[in-house]
């Protein structure tokens, strides 16, 4: 059923456009074949995937900072590994990751036909909570910054999703109404929850094929989005 009176499109960038696991594990494959070619990759993805999770969690209610989060996971993945890395190197490889991550810009299957699909008929915009820095260069990289007219990131607004603060303002920087306006993204919590509470529709990119309520609106693939849009 289509949702009626949008306008405006808001989408989450990472893990619902920019396929962040796939562009995250070749970021680090490449660095660690070069610095520590006795860890296999896949055994340190496995480890790094849920902990970055858990870090991000607690970087979005504010209990950790970004230097922790930075930090802290990638400490604590080498921890489960029993891999000992002295905190200069963490160092040396956060910076590393952060500068290489943006040159791996595989998008989730659909997204440019999507975007140029949902581009003839609404404004698009973007909610992040991703760094500032590392989120433009991901879009000019992967070819994705044309489709949109705004761009909202936490540092921006002050605050992270699922706060209502940044959705607010993203709204006021997109010159768009709240009841006019539908968010798109992966994460329940973050985008769902937290624009339902801001007054927004929300559609939940739920490509992973969890068990959600059935009131919720959710799509397994980018181009479902036409069922509603």
């Amino acid at each position: 059923m289509k949702i009626a009176n949008i306008k405006h499109v808001f989408f989450d960038l990472d893990h619902t456009l920019w396929d962040f696991d796939k562009n995250s594990e070749l970021t680090f494959e490449k660095i660690l074949k070069r610095n520590h070619p006795v860890i296999e990759i896949g055994e340190f993805i496995e480890k790094y995937v849920p902990i970055n999770q858990a870090c991000w969690t607690l970087y979005q209610y504010d209990k950790i900072t970004h230097e922790e989060l930075r930090y802290n996971r990638l400490k604590q993945s080498f921890d489960a590994l029993d891999y000992l890395v002295s905190d200069e190197e963490i160092e040396r490889i956060s910076k590393e990751y952060i500068e290489l991550l943006p040159e791996n810009n595989h998008l989730f299957d659909g997204a440019f036909e999507i975007l140029d699909y949902l581009n003839q008929k609404y404004k698009l915009h973007i909610i992040t909570n991703g760094f500032a820095d590392v989120q433009f260069r991901k879009m000019k990289n992967s070819k994705l910054e044309t489709y949109f007219d705004s761009v909202t990131n936490s540092e921006m607004a002050g605050v992270k999703k699922p706060n209502p603060i940044i959705f607010e303002h993203a709204l006021n920087v997109a010159n768009a109404k709240k009841e006019n306006s539908v968010m798109i993204g992966d994460s329940l919590d973050a985008d769902v929850q937290g624009a339902l509470d801001a007054g927004l529709d929300a559609v939940f990119f739920n490509e992973s094929n969890v068990q959600v309520e059935q009131n919720i609106k959710q799509i397994n693939h980018l181009l479902e989005l036409k069922k509603y849009l």
